[in-house]
């Protein structure tokens, strides 16, 4: 809310009519132990079963990956991008990137087998 917010004006209303599962009362994460609970929150909401990994508070992952406001992104064994989603919240695609990942492992297997 005191950060990238979408939770008044338009936006908001957008978000409550569509029913939209966006968090918009996250006040920023001051520490590394507060933006874990906000991602486990996530988890939570969007029902995803897929690890999450959060960034330091430095956001060098952030930065490196230009994932704001917010991205999903797969990266392979080799360091290279599988999968990048588009701009959150609306691009915020976890079926997707399940899919993604799927087809990701798939071909591992059918590369291995």
């Amino acid at each position: 809310m005191d950060g990238w917010w979408l939770g008044k004006g338009i936006p908001g209303l957008f978000l409550k009519l569509s029913g939209s599962k966006a968090a918009i009362d996250i006040i920023d994460p001051k520490t590394i132990e507060e933006r874990r609970a906000v991602a486990r929150r996530c988890e939570v909401a969007l029902q995803y079963e897929i690890p999450t990994y959060v960034d330091e508070m430095d956001d060098r992952v952030n930065k490196a990956y230009a994932a704001w406001p917010t991205r999903l992104y797969l990266i392979g064994l080799d360091g290279r991008v599988v999968y990048a989603g588009g701009l959150g919240p609306f691009g915020f695609k976890t079926a997707e990137l399940k899919a993604a990942v799927e087809g990701y492992i798939g071909e591992m297997d059918y590369a291995t087998g």
